[in-house]
């Protein structure tokens, strides 16, 4: 462990440890927040502030809890902002030498702040995750890392299954969990900001992919422990979800692979993207599918600019991170039923194997 952050050195005096500035973007999570803020104020490490975000929530928690916990900082937007714009505001006005961003629902360990500062600074630049347990059964594993199919679906590794210890190494992985991303101001000055065209979901998957690109590498901390709903309380599998998946997801393929790659991939691309209109057909949602592939279209102009940003700062070849994808997705029993997880990881490996070929 650093020198920084022995328990000597944070009772001795705050002003030998770095600042960290733990951003939290509430949208009507209730008493949710009142828990999570109670728990980082329990926390070890004593040097960080609590910035507040709400997205002009209506059920008062952002109130509610600027009462209770005084010492917070409260940001009241003036509309819904999203996931990415609404942490972006808190990102602004940081003072903290390291940022985190949390969910509102979510529980920390005492020594979750600790473990992840420790991990940095041991092992340098980096995006960081803890391991996430599930809130109501401490002994399920909900992520022990992110990672990204090479058709840009994501996924968290492990989640639904119990921990038996199996994932105690500190490791790299694809991309870390937006639920609580651990890294630094210096970081975030190099990547750029969340991307606020996605407005939410993707946009762990998104900043970390393009981290990569730059040879910012993302990390799991097994030491530091967050709880976590079984399912988030916001979205949900709601319609709005299922569109901006699957349009987010293009946004990703379009901005963040190389044209040569991406027009490589378009056989496989365009099969995969009929078994996706199958799935969401099969749910009910082929209008969604429809409305995320239109959006994709009206916006060709912004995405074509943002994929001459990330081309201009480009450091590493689409082939290493190539290296370092999946074939396939690995989902939960309750997101898809196990028959037509199994048939479309199926299909899904034989298509990026033969893909795989052409890049």
């Amino acid at each position: 462990m650093s020198k920084y952050i022995t328990k000597t050195n944070y009772e001795r005096s705050n002003e030998q440890i770095p600042q960290i500035s733990i951003i939290i973007l509430n949208y009507n999570a209730g008493d949710l927040l009142i828990d999570c803020v109670d728990s980082i104020l329990k926390s070890n490490y004593k040097n960080f502030e609590i910035i507040l975000v709400d997205n002009i929530s209506k059920d008062g928690s952002h109130d509610k809890c600027k009462e209770k916990f005084p010492e917070i900082k409260l940001i009241k937007n003036s509309e819904n902002l999203g996931y990415c714009e609404g942490n972006n505001v808190g990102i602004r006005i940081a003072k903290g030498e390291y940022i985190v961003i949390l969910n509102p629902d979510t529980i920390v360990h005492p020594d979750w702040i600790s473990e992840l500062l420790s991990a940095f600074i041991k092992n340098g630049d980096g995006i960081y995750q803890p391991k996430f347990l599930a809130t109501t059964d401490h002994s399920m594993l909900l992520s022990t890392g992110n990672m990204i199919q090479i058709f840009g679906f994501g996924y968290s590794r492990s989640k639904g299954d119990k921990d038996k210890g199996q994932f105690e190494k500190f490791e790299k992985i694809n991309f870390a969990s937006g639920t609580c991303i651990f890294t630094s101001k210096k970081i975030l000055d190099k990547i750029g900001l969340f991307e606020s065209f996605l407005f939410a979901f993707h946009d762990d998957f998104e900043l970390c992919w393009r981290g990569a690109l730059i040879g910012i590498n993302s990390f799991y901390v097994p030491s530091a422990i967050v709880y976590h709903p079984i399912e988030g309380y916001s979205f949900r599998w709601s319609p709005l979800k299922f569109k901006l998946l699957e349009r987010n997801r293009k946004y990703c393929l379009l901005t963040l692979y190389s044209r040569s790659t991406f027009f490589k991939m378009i056989p496989g691309l365009l099969l995969i993207d009929i078994a996706v209109l199958f799935f969401y057909l099969s749910k009910g949602m082929g209008r969604m599918k429809i409305s995320a592939d239109l959006e994709i279209l009206r916006n060709l102009k912004k995405i074509n600019e943002k994929y001459e940003q990330n081309q201009k700062i480009r450091q590493v070849k689409d082939k290493e991170l190539l290296n370092q994808f999946k074939n396939e997705v690995i989902v939960p029993k309750w997101v898809i039923k196990d028959k037509t997880n199994i048939l479309f990881n199926r299909f899904l490996v034989v298509i990026s194997k033969i893909t795989r070929i052409f890049l």
